[in-house]
């Protein structure tokens, strides 16, 4: 047990602090169901909620524990899983987001049903729901129990009881809505935490010398973890293979996650119009270009630090933690701790939302929202437990969960990038180009993956992306057009302020200094 008083005193604070926001908002909206979110009209979030909103709801144990052992591991390179994500955030909220909100669209399904028709919207829906399950809820079960074992001493399956029915009662009492504003206390402490653990490592190589003097000595002493871009011989290249970390299978995930996933795009929804999702979005690119200084550095200085390697990279966080001071080791647990609850909440109001939207109500359209109120919350803890039943069967063996994660998400992917690219794009994309396309990206990667088992995963996804391209376009053309209107794509507002493209630009101009000099 390394939590000592001190520790334990502003743990108790925090839950205090997050619980009263928590419950002064649920008391001015006792009228709305948690697990519905609002009708579009009635979409109150300033642009700074929506921003923060948005990186809260990606950062979770995931992000925090896992990249940190993918950098402790194989170094910097990772980071281009978050600076990379800015551009397709910015290019979201130009081209995806104005037809969501002209559409009055408050799930992912929900646009496909309109688009191509109710058999791709269920398939999509039982898809997504299975792969925030089995995957996403899946791994931040296991990253953040391996963090409550390692802090507490508690047994691995007692950390994943203990963290599921504090996160999902958390989900459960706060509701969606709530956690918007609660976010904003979340991704502060997670930022302040995060930094703080950074901070203290740098001190700490730097014996005293400085933040920078530690960053030198740091770079100085692991120069080949200093590399965005890994040559061949690398042992780690399966996970970013060279010039394809950057290619078309980076580009692949960041789209279907920023601009098609329903966690995520149901924050930026909560907006009063387009230009203030706009400038939310803003706010979190910049935000984003910040975050390895939270996610990988720690990674990076662990490595440095920690005398003899764990057994597996994704201890390396959690022990690196172990060797801060009473009560920076209480702040940084709990900003971990708040990562974890806030993810968690995101997810299981994903699922269901779209179990009850996007499959009740389609499959059995006579259900009265009634059944819908009580199958969201029976549906969100369903999937809570099975996440808990399997995070250790899955992730035992895993070295690093944060590459499972984007493994088998890799498996849907394609499918729903060329899916929705197709909709808002091409009107001569139809229902049977759809599904031919998702079938293609989950099975035809499970076929690829037996086969070329040896291929790293990126370039595999981004083979099964072009499949996908010409399975649809196929499909499409060969089978009677869509029926007109279905969606009318006419008349949407893809202008963008002065200030959201000198954002852009500045952001482009970042990355590509940070990727020339760390080449």
């Amino acid at each position: 047990m390394h939590l000592r008083l001190f520790d334990i005193v502003i743990i108790i604070i925090y839950a205090i602090l997050v619980l009263t926001v928590a419950r002064l908002f649920h008391r001015q909206h006792t009228d709305q169901d948690d697990f519905e979110d609002r009708a579009p009209a009635q979409r109150p979030l300033p642009w700074w909620a929506i921003g923060t909103s948005l990186i809260a709801a990606n950062i979770s144990a995931e992000q925090i524990i896992g990249m940190s052992a993918s950098a402790f591991a194989l170094g910097l390179g990772i980071a281009g899983y978050e600076w990379l994500a800015a551009v397709a955030m910015l290019v979201a909220g130009k081209y995806f987001l104005p037809v969501f909100l002209k559409h009055r669209i408050t799930t992912m399904p929900q646009f496909l049903r309109l688009r191509y028709g109710a058999k791709t919207q269920v398939t999509m829906a039982v898809f997504w729901i299975l792969l925030y399950t089995f995957v996403s809820l899946t791994a931040i079960m296991w990253l953040g129990a391996n963090a409550v074992h390692t802090i507490t001493g508690l047994s691995l399956t007692m950390s994943v009881v203990l963290l599921g029915l504090v996160a999902g009662n958390y989900a459960l009492y706060v509701g969606l809505k709530a956690t918007h504003f609660t976010d904003v206390v979340q991704v502060s402490a997670l930022v302040l935490g995060g930094l703080v653990m950074s901070i203290y490592a740098l001190e700490s190589i730097g014996t005293g010398k400085g933040l920078w003097a530690g960053f030198v000595t740091l770079q100085a002493s692991m120069p080949d973890h200093f590399h965005m871009i890994l040559k061949p011989d690398d042992p780690y290249y399966k996970y970013l293979p060279g010039l394809a970390s950057v290619g078309l299978a980076m580009w692949v995930l960041h789209f279907s996650y920023w601009g098609f996933n329903q966690g995520i795009v149901q924050r930026a929804l909560a907006a009063t119009n387009v230009r203030e999702v706009q400038k939310g979005i803003v706010l979190a690119a910049f935000l984003k270009l910040l975050m390895p200084l939270i996610v990988v550095l720690p990674g990076l200085a662990a490595a440095y630090l920690i005398e003899g390697m764990p057994t597996r990279a994704d201890e390396a966080y959690p022990l690196l933690m172990t060797m801060l001071p009473s009560g920076l080791l209480g702040f940084v647990f709990v900003a971990l701790m708040a990562a974890i609850i806030s993810s968690t909440g995101s997810t299981l109001s994903s699922i269901a939302k779209i179990f009850t939207s996007d499959v009740v109500q389609v499959v059995y359209p006579q259900a009265s929202k009634r059944l819908s109120v009580i199958l969201g919350p029976f549906t969100a803890i369903a999937a809570l437990m099975i996440a808990m039943a399997v995070a250790t069967p899955l992730l035992d063996r895993s070295d690093q969960a944060f590459q499972y994660i984007q493994e088998f998400t890799g498996f849907v992917s394609p499918g729903v990038v060329v899916i929705f690219m197709m909709g808002l794009f091409w009107p001569r994309a139809n229902e049977t180009g759809a599904l031919l396309a998702a079938g293609t990206s989950v099975f035809g990667s499970a076929f690829y993956a037996l086969i070329w088992p040896g291929v790293p995963f990126l370039t595999r996804m981004a083979d099964i992306f072009l499949i996908c391209m010409v399975v649809a376009a196929a499909g499409s053309l060969l089978t009677r057009p869509a029926p007109e209107k279905r969606l009318d794509l006419k008349g949407v507002d893809f202008t963008t302020a002065r200030r959201y493209n000198l954002a852009s630009a500045l952001i482009a101009m970042i990355l590509i200094g940070l990727y020339w000099y760390f080449w």
